[in-house]
This record gives C-alpha cells, sequence and structure tokens, in this order.
C-alpha cells in the first residue's frame, strides 16, 4: 500500500503522495527515463548507479524507457554498464523501437522507409521487417525522424521532398530540448519543426507523453505495479498520467522546483525527489490542516496571491508542502512560486 491506496492507481488528492515503504519495495517495476535521470552529457549522475544497484537488489526490476532513439538498446546497455549500472539490451526500450513498431503497423513488410536519424533509428526500422533509405527517389512509404547529432540538412530536405510526395510522417519523440552539462540544447521535437513548416504535415509521435513508449516498457517486463521516474514533466509525468501510472520526479534533469511547483495537474508526478536515492526511501505524507500544508518541517500556505513558506528542514520536504500549497489553488501566480523557491533555496543553501 502506498499512501492508504494501491501502487499504480495514479496520484490522487491535491498534494505529492507519501510512502510508508521505499518505493523499490511498493512497486515491482522502474519505468526509468535515462537523459537526466541517470546520466547527463554522457557521464553519470553521482549516486545514481548505487541508487539503481541497492533499488535491484531489493527485487525491483529496472527498465530503461528513452525518448532518444540515437543509441542502439545494445549500446545503451553497454554505457550503462560502463558506470556500475545493472542493464541489458533487453531493459532497454527506445523510441525509435516505439516509432518502428507504428510504421510496421501500417506499412507492408519490406517497404521502404526514409530514416532521418541515427543508427538506433535505422536498426530499429529494419528489426520491424522494413527497409531503410536515405533518399525521397527511394520513394519511401513513410519518413520517420528521430534525434542525431548527424542529422543534415541534405537528410531534413529529402525526408521533406518525401513527405510532400505524401509519405506517412512519424517522429521517435517531440522533446523540443535535450539536456546536457552545458544547458538545454534542441532536441527532436525542435529538428521535426524543419520538415513539418516545409511541408504542413505534423508527424505521428511514438515516444513519451504518448502512449505507445510506455505501453510497450509494461508488455515487455510484465509490470503489475510500475512506476515512472523522469526528470520532464511534459514527457516522462505526463506519460505516466495518459496510462494511468504512478510517477517519480527527479530534480537531476531539465525540471527544477519552480517548474514543480507550477505543474498543470496533467504532469503533476505522484512522488518528489531529489534524485534516483528517492526509489530507496519511504516518502513522508504532506498534511494539510486549515489550508496549511506541513511535510518534515516546513509548511506552505496560500495567502491571497503569496505562497508563503515557513519552517526548515529538508529541501525536498519544503518543495513538497509547496506543491501541495499551489495545486490546491489554481490561481496561483509565477511570480508568487518563483518567490517562495527563493526563500527555500536560501534557507536550504541549494541553488534555484
Amino acid at each position: 500500500m502506498t499512501g492508504g491506496q494501491e501502487p499504480g492507481q495514479g496520484p490522487q488528492g491535491q498534494g505529492p503522495r507519501g510512502s510508508e515503504e521505499p518505493l523499490d519495495t511498493a512497486y515491482d517495476v522502474a519505468l526509468l527515463d535515462l537523459d537526466g535521470v541517470v546520466y547527463l552529457g554522457g557521464a553519470a549522475i553521482p549516486g545514481a548507479a548505487e541508487a539503481l544497484r541497492k533499488a535491484d537488489a531489493a527485487g525491483m526490476r529496472l527498465a530503461y524507457v528513452t525518448n532518444n532513439a540515437f543509441r542502439t538498446p545494445a549500446a545503451i546497455a553497454a554505457l550503462l554498464t560502463s558506470f556500475g549500472v545493472p542493464a541489458a539490451a533487453e531493459d532497454v526500450v527506445t523510441s525509435a523501437q516505439a516509432a518502428a513498431g507504428l510504421l510496421a503497423e501500417r506499412l507492408p513488410a519490406g517497404a521502404p522507409v526514409l530514416v532521418i536519424g541515427g543508427s538506433g533509428l535505422r536498426m530499429a526500422v529494419r528489426e520491424r521487417g522494413l527497409r531503410p533509405v536515405s533518399t525521397a527517389a527511394d520513394r519511401p512509404r513513410a519518413v520517420v525522424q528521430g534525434y542525431s547529432p548527424d542529422v543534415s540538412y541534405s537528410m531534413l530536405a529529402e525526408g521533406g521532398l518525401a513527405v510532400a510526395a505524401g509519405a506517412l510522417f512519424v517522429a521517435s519523440n517531440g522533446d523540443l530540448t535535450l539536456p546536457s552539462r552545458r544547458g538545454r540544447q534542441p532536441g527532436n521535437g525542435s529538428l521535426i519543426q524543419v520538415v513539418a513548416t516545409a511541408t504542413g504535415v505534423r508527424p505521428i509521435v511514438a515516444g513519451k507523453p504518448e502512449p505507445p513508449l510506455h505501453r510497450e516498457s509494461v508488455l515487455r517486463t510484465g509490470a503489475r505495479r510500475p512506476l515512472v521516474v523522469g526528470d520532464r514533466l511534459d514527457t516522462d509525468i505526463e506519460g505516466a498520467h495518459r496510462v494511468g501510472a504512478d510517477s517519480m520526479l527527479v530534480l537531476t534533469g531539465v525540471t527544477g522546483p519552480a517548474e514543480a511547483v507550477l505543474a498543470p495537474a496533467s504532469q503533476r508526478p505522484s512522488y518528489l525527489a531529489e534524485d534516483l536515492a528517492g526509489l530507496l526511501e519511504p516518502h513522508p505524507a504532506v498534511t494539510e490542516r486549515g489550508g496549511a500544508f506541513g511535510c518534515g518541517g516546513w509548511t506552505a500556505r496560500l495567502d491571497a496571491d503569496r505562497l508563503e513558506l515557513s519552517g526548515d528542514g529538508e529541501r525536498i520536504d519544503g518543495l513538497r508542502a509547496l506543491c501541495a500549497a499551489a495545486w490546491a489553488d489554481a490561481g496561483v501566480s509565477s511570480g508568487a512560486v518563483w518567490s517562495a523557491i527563493e526563500q527555500l533555496a536560501s534557507r536550504t543553501h541549494t541553488a534555484l
């Protein structure tokens, strides 16, 4: 039981949920995003490998579910094991595989598909019995686009010509940005705008938050009580909502504390954690009394247009209290949230 409810029923109530037992025993499978959760810019996030090893030892199955279509599952598994993370190729589910599955449902075996992307996407298309091609002259039945640092103008131009000629347009994912140690960089969602703008055709999207990727992950793992773990509200957490799964937001990637507090209802996580160590711990419940929301040593309250925070303790508990207070009133302003987050950062000596 988690917070008085069966795990997997989805977020309930106004604030983040509590769990009396660690999440790695409350849930049977973790569906883990990679960029911004396990690694960032090709380097492991501190503490991630140790947390995942402990979760694995506790009996939680680990599945790696990524919107990044660039690497093959085998290459991703090799990268993870080099960090000390338990992983095999069959544990990795990519948006490239989800996109190839969508294509295979709509095209006959052996149909030519123009690939805008890297080896991970080409391999996924081939594994589904379709034929990757590179030019519009090959008369592709479809165009599929996924992130690759090697995407060029010529690739985009060929894809645009094929889509304009009637080819089905599929995108592996719609992430506008990609987290890196240098900051947010353009993701596949930004790159697909080139073909979409040139042709007036919007692609069918396979990756998060659309359901195909998480559904494939659940089917592959046999999960009965899956927990989606991610760093993005608009893909990981919204994707969990769409398939009725619980979720945990970590603050090691794209989403910061203020964005979490301002999250719309469709993007609010079940749980909040600083990092993957949140899998190994019970989560304190947020209490409410007379319009004041408490967690740990913190209390948050909405007073007119102000979001007030008092107390002290761990930053994540303060953030849980702020989320509960803000989520209870849709009218809270971004200015009030940022002011409260500045207070939290100052009192906990952390970055915004």
